[in-house]
């Protein structure tokens, strides 16, 4: 397979006031991220709030520019493509489905907005492909001149579904599409991606902080951690054999079934790093219950160990055959 995103040495810095006697101050949302998606795979990006995932996203779908770093689209530089010709290959489904469409329009009207955008076809087609395309994520033409606020939340999230994909794209970027719906409609929606991933051959970059979702749907997962990657593998392999501590904590940290086991104990407290002041060394030692000398005063470097990649002292480079570059 080849590669058809490539995101090398991505960074993203945002400027932030620091008070009334404080100059401005740098928040690096992103700092120094390598990604790669093989087409038609599903990479799962997780972590804990603030870490980076939804920044990473955005760049990935040209709404927010890296502020150093570079991605590539099919081997070809994203920053030498036009909006619109990224748009025809890259489409978004949000978080929240009731903010990401527009009250005032008709479903649609919202859903042939791309086509519009782009001038395919004439208004009569565009109208007729929108409800062709309802309808192929389980919304009857009765709803195509309904609004949002006439719709439930996961109806709501099945017509932002269908604009991602009325323009045909190879690539859908799902920034936390089920945790704003009822969990019953989080398995309708899950059902419904993975159905329409095999029908169009579609890549997923899929940001999420449900363990369980990334598990269901993912086939690769990176792991993050104040704007880094600290872990990177297969899922399986990811999930059986964790390798860095914030991954194993992670994992540690899903509720199961069974009542006896009670609420599980992370050990990461409750207090996350700031992230305009990150600590020194690796950034994930205080609150680390692995570290050893030297994880307090040198970040380790994100090195390959045999199909995964980790970020941690307790794996050095030295040991591990095939150092990532």
């Amino acid at each position: 397979m080849s590669a058809l995103i490539r995101a090398i040495g991505l960074h993203r810095t945002f400027s932030m006031k620091g008070g009334l006697f404080k100059g401005r101050q740098q928040l690096h949302a992103v700092n120094g991220v390598d990604v790669t998606v093989e087409r038609s795979e599903v990479l799962g990006i997780v972590g804990e709030s603030g870490c980076g995932k939804s920044t990473l996203a955005r760049m990935l779908l040209g709404l927010t520019p890296p502020t150093a770093g570079t991605i590539f689209l099919d081997g070809q530089d994203v920053a030498t493509l036009g909006r619109l010709e990224l748009a025809r290959r890259i489409q978004p489904v949000f978080q929240d489905p009731y903010s990401s469409l527009n009250p005032r329009r008709s479903v649609a009207s919202i859903v042939s907005f791309p086509l519009d955008v782009q001038g395919i076809g004439t208004k009569s087609g565009r109208r007729a492909k929108a409800i062709d395309m309802l309808e192929r994520v389980g919304l009857p033409p009765r709803y195509a001149d309904s609004t949002p606020g006439q719709l439930s939340g996961g109806q709501r999230q099945r017509v932002g579904i269908a604009r991602a994909l009325v323009m045909n794209p190879e690539i859908v970027v799902c920034d936390e599409p089920t945790s704003a719906l009822d969990v019953s409609v989080q398995a309708q929606i899950l059902n419904l991606l993975m159905e329409l991933r095999q029908e169009f051959n579609l890549t997923y970059v899929f940001i999420s902080h449900n363990l369980a979702i990334v598990e269901h749907i993912a086939t690769h997962v990176a792991v993050m951690y104040l704007g880094r990657v600290v872990e990177f593998a297969e899922t399986a392999t990811l999930f059986g054999q964790p390798r860095h501590p914030y991954t194993q904590a992670l994992l540690a940290s899903v509720l199961t079934p069974e009542p006896h086991l009670g609420i599980p104990e992370t050990g990461l407290g409750l207090s996350f790093p700031d992230p305009i002041h990150p600590p020194p060394g690796c950034p994930f030692h205080p609150r680390c219950p692995q570290r050893i000398a030297g994880c307090d005063t040198e970040r380790p470097a994100l090195v390959r160990e045999a199909a995964r990649e980790v970020a941690c002292h307790l794996y050095p480079a030295a040991s591990i055959k095939g150092v990532k570059p």
